[in-house]
């Protein structure tokens, strides 16, 4: 196998002392057993050449420990208080990181949830914003300009089911998934994002027009998608790469992220359009 890329190393940029800095709080309701979120997102954002933009990361944890429509249910009850939380520190944006836990309450609810939770975040901030993780998924495709998809989840088959049919509810033709089929959260945060690229190989990209490497904020996913998008020639994106890109567009920021897949490549004149309709 090719050694995959990694981008561990930044470029520093002088900037002229008179250059402004901006500063952006991002804030981050996720799973109490998540690991894999809080750490993705600076990693992506370091890369970042720059230094006129700082920004912060401040998380509000739902107890879930079993990727289970039980515990999802339970979690999604805990999702106000959360936000309540976010808003005591201000923040500018925030994800309700948990894909999963707001498809499989149906099509409608990713906009019902993300309209609530804004209107409650406003308390803090009067433009914060509440971005959801499957809103920004949907979102991501659509910018791509692609509607066939081919994706991998760590869910149980019923789970990715759901996933399916609210990717197929805003017209993404799902071509070909594949279900890991881990229950426990922790353990997803546990895989290496390395064997993304070979259970990406056994994906039927035929008809596929992109693949989504991993649809879940949880399943690490960063190292693999610079080789899965060389390999295939698709684009390649995650939940986590959608949610960034959602979120600095809420911040009103077009930037080129390294390794971050052609989603984020934000300042390409083709990935600036998204798909009406």
């Amino acid at each position: 196998m090719k050694p995959l890329q990694r981008y561990r190393h930044l470029r520093k940029v002088r900037v002229s002392p008179d250059t402004p800095v901006q500063s952006h709080r991002i804030g981050m309701v996720v799973p109490s057993s998540n690991t894999t979120m809080e750490t993705e997102l600076p990693e992506l954002l370091h890369r970042v050449v720059g230094e006129r933009h700082r920004f912060t990361f401040h998380a509000s944890r739902m107890r879930m420990k079993k990727v289970s429509l039980k515990e999802l249910g339970q979690m999604n009850a805990q999702a106000d208080r959360c936000t309540e939380e976010l808003s005591d520190a201000d923040v500018d944006v925030a994800a309700y990181a948990c894909l999963v836990a707001v498809m499989s309450e149906g099509p409608d609810f990713a906009v019902e949830i993300g309209e609530k939770l804004t209107q409650i975040l406003k308390s803090g901030h009067p433009s914060a914003e509440m971005i959801t993780s499957a809103g920004a998924l949907i979102q991501g495709v659509q910018r791509l300009g692609v509607r066939k998809v081919a994706l991998v989840t760590p869910y149980m088959r019923p789970l990715t089911d759901l996933v399916v049919e609210c990717l197929e509810e805003a017209g993404i033709e799902v071509v070909d998934t594949i279900s890991l089929e881990i229950p426990d959260n922790l353990e997803v945060g546990r895989r290496n994002p390395e064997d993304l690229v070979e259970i990406a190989r056994n994906l039927d990209l035929t008809e596929a027009e992109a693949v989504i490497i991993s649809a879940c904020v949880q399943m690490p996913s960063l190292e693999a998608i610079p080789q899965v998008e060389e390999e295939t020639g698709l684009p390649v994106l995650s939940a986590a790469t959608a949610t960034l890109r959602a979120i600095l567009e809420s911040l009103n920021l077009s930037l080129d992220i390294p390794g971050g897949g052609q989603l984020l490549q934000m300042n390409h004149s083709q990935f600036r359009i998204g798909v009406e309709g």
